[in-house]
């Protein structure tokens, strides 16, 4: 019975530790020129960082400090093949608007996608043509 309490207790480390593999490590920081929106929030440009906020990373912090603006985001990841090359945040951009919609991290094959707002639904439903911007970051 004893071993099965200690296995139990190590079995849950290693699982944690698997978990805290999966997420961003550390934090991604790009200056990023233009507004863009998060869910149904607008993050002024600035300097943004996003991290992550949850050991699976399914949680993100997206903020600018000198704004005073941030929030928690959902996300899901996707795995691909072939590690990126560079730390990028990925916008969709309808018009003038632009919307934050994935962030790759260099040297892993994971791309976490953020999920896609009211607003963002809309301007698809419209028909808006959209852009793919895609901007450097670096991981810190």
């Amino acid at each position: 019975m004893k071993n099965a309490k200690w296995m139990l207790a190590v079995s849950l480390i290693v699982l944690s530790g698997m978990a805290v593999a999966q997420s961003i490590r550390g934090h991604v920081t790009a200056q990023v020129p233009f507004d863009f929106m998060v869910g149904n929030k607008t993050i002024p440009a600035g300097e943004c960082v996003v991290q992550s906020s949850s050991p699976d990373g399914r949680v993100l912090l997206v903020r600018n400090l000198e704004a005073k603006a941030s929030l928690l985001a959902m996300s899901s990841q996707t795995e691909s093949n072939k590690e990126s090359a560079d730390t990028v945040l990925i916008f969709e951009r309808y018009g003038d608007r632009y919307f934050l919609s994935a962030i790759r991290v260099e040297g892993s094959n994971r791309t976490y996608h953020l999920p896609q707002s009211k607003a963002e639904a809309e301007l698809r439903a419209q028909n808006v043509p959209a852009t793919e911007q895609t901007l450097l970051a670096s991981l810190k």
